[in-house]
């Protein structure tokens, strides 16, 4: 019971950097440039956390096939979410410009962007759950990959949809609502997948990272070099050394 709590409780802590990025991004003017360059960083970090915490996790119970096939699916299942989200107006959801429809522009724009927030952050919650199973402790380093990237996720966004004239009460209910999502869905990752074989954890965790890649090259590379440009290759290289470094710590 315990393990479960302490599963839900990573996953609402990583989910609230989303939440602290809305309200820095919609309460305050920040340039575009360091939105974009924290969120090449996120990028770097997300990248590396894939890599080295769950391809390599997957691999090590599963094998190359089962790793290489859940990986696939999970990003043909993000980006197949992705298009119908997008032709709804959720294309641009992370974006900090004037990119995003307002609902006068492109009604139901609101909903979609809600789910494509959900859509990107479920897979990065349970994977902290299921870092839990086989009585170990939850990995720092997954953790502190999701609480790092979602931040400039959370900024970026927030301020697009200031800029497309959402109000307060709807970008903060949103980002809230994910947040509690993030702890429920990481909560599940560990109590569904508790009796699990390595080869069926292996794909779900190969599944969760393929999503995340596919999302990273979607939704963040872009909104980072629309403003960073030529700088946004060192500093994603960065978040990746930064997030490396943490698990050769770890481990």
């Amino acid at each position: 019971m315990w393990d479960l709590l302490a599963a839900g409780g990573w996953g609402l802590l990583a989910g609230s950097a989303l939440l602290f990025g809305a309200m820095l991004g919609f309460l305050i003017r920040i340039p575009a440039k360091a939105v974009a360059s924290v969120m090449a960083f996120g990028s770097g970090v997300l990248i590396s956390a894939v890599s080295f915490e769950l391809i390599a996790e997957a691999h090590e119970k599963g094998g190359f096939l089962p790793t290489a096939l859940g990986a696939l699916g999970g990003s043909l299942i993000y980006t197949l979410a992705n298009i119908a989200l997008a032709r709804r107006g959720a294309r641009h959801r992370k974006r900090s410009g004037g990119q995003q429809p307002s609902e006068s522009e492109q009604a139901g724009s609101g909903t979609a962007i809600a789910l494509g927030a959900l859509l990107d952050g479920v897979p990065e919650s349970m994977v902290i759950g299921t870092s839990l199973l086989g009585g170990g402790s939850v990995s720092v380093v997954t953790v502190a990959a999701v609480f790092i990237s979602n931040v400039p996720e959370g900024l970026s966004s927030a301020a697009g949809m200031k800029r497309a004239g959402r109000s307060p009460r709807y970008v903060f209910t949103l980002w809230s609502g994910i947040a509690v999502i993030s702890g429920v869905a990481a909560l599940l990752g560990y109590g569904v997948l508790g009796g699990a074989s390595g080869a069926v954890l292996a794909v779900i965790t190969a599944i969760a990272g393929g999503a995340i890649l596919a999302m990273i090259a979607d939704t963040m590379i872009p909104e980072a070099f629309d403003d960073a440009h030529l700088w946004t290759g060192l500093i994603t290289v960065a978040g990746f050394l930064t997030a490396f470094g943490l698990s050769r710590i770890e481990g």
